[in-house]
């Protein structure tokens, strides 16, 4: 049975990990390695999981896909863990795919970054309300790629359903007015993982997803704990280590110029080196480079090398 709206909220104040899709040498979905990844992520300590994300290449399945790698991670879960499954596309797309998500039981739906041409902040308003309407799954949007106002950010919050907020914008203090004016029954939640945790934190954030906490949880652990406990020293030393793997991360790799473009494929790459799955990825994202797989492998080292020094 999916967690109440309440529990959902409370699971939203942690460390929300990403569930990538293991795709095989056919780019087909490696359902088993999805399975295990989900387990072993749970073994360590994570209870909020995000299914058929960005992070999942979720434009990259089909409809049917994104609700069997989702029905696979709630079936490989206990049921004290939290799963959102991500939403998006056209109003009756998204509630065809809604229509899935609530037949296997999913705890939340996370609406995907618009990713239309045009946009207009009482459009989105009104696309969460038609959401809402067909389902009474919480909502938790992910404001993500444009530049929302406060004005915004305050409305949605008072969205009916909607329980969270990911907030990937690199403002801290807008996120501050958008909590200082929202709703409080609202949970916001750093988007842009563990080097914005702490400033975001600071402004109002109670939880955050995971970067390189994706594929070495226990730092993302750490993390949450120290800025739950007010120790920024330790949060800052923390952040700090997780730096260069996710520079990494938001580089061009190879032959292109477009910014972030191995994102996935180190994330995968991680897994691997942490003893996880990682499998291929699908078009149009590329794998790594062999140059990019040592500079990968590298600072995984020195990552392993810094937990062992700060957390174990």
């Amino acid at each position: 049975m999916p967690l109440t709206a309440d529990r959902v909220r409370e699971s939203l104040r942690g460390v929300a990990a990403g569930l990538l899709t293991p795709f095989d040498d056919d780019r087909d979905i490696d359902h088993a390695k999805l399975a295990e990844n989900a387990d072993a992520l749970y073994d360590e300590g994570i209870r909020t999981f995000l299914a058929a994300a960005n992070i999942s290449e979720y434009h990259a399945l089909s409809r049917d896909e994104r609700v069997a790698v989702t029905e696979t991670s709630v079936d490989a879960l206990p049921s004290d863990a939290c799963v959102l499954a991500g939403v998006g596309g056209s109003v009756d797309h998204a509630r065809d795919l809604i229509e899935g998500y609530d037949r296997i039981g999913v705890d939340a739906l996370m609406v995907m970054p618009p990713d239309f041409t045009y946009i207009h902040e009482r459009g989105l308003l009104r696309y969460y309300e038609a959401l809402s309407d067909v389902t009474e799954t919480p909502l938790v949007p992910y404001v993500r790629g444009f530049d929302p106002s406060t004005r915004y950010l305050s409305d949605l919050t008072r969205v009916d359903g909607l329980v969270g907020i990911k907030y990937a914008i690199p403002d801290p203090v807008k996120l501050g007015v958008g909590v200082e004016n929202g709703a409080d029954d609202v949970v916001w939640v750093d988007g842009l993982a563990e080097p914005y945790a702490p400033s975001l934190w600071a402004e109002g954030a109670e939880g955050f997803s995971a970067g390189v906490s994706n594929f070495r949880p226990e730092i993302g652990l750490a993390l949450f704990d120290a800025l739950s406990e007010e120790d920024w020293e330790r949060a800052r030393a923390i952040k700090n280590i997780t730096l260069p793997y996710q520079r990494f991360r938001s580089e061009t790799g190879a032959d292109n110029e477009i910014a972030d473009a191995i994102s996935v494929p180190a994330v995968k790459k991680g897994l691997e080196l942490a003893g996880l799955n990682g499998g291929h990825v699908r078009a149009p994202i590329c794998s790594l480079s062999a140059e990019d797989e040592r500079r990968a492998e590298e600072l995984y080292r020195q990552l392993d090398d810094d937990i062992e020094r700060l957390i174990d």
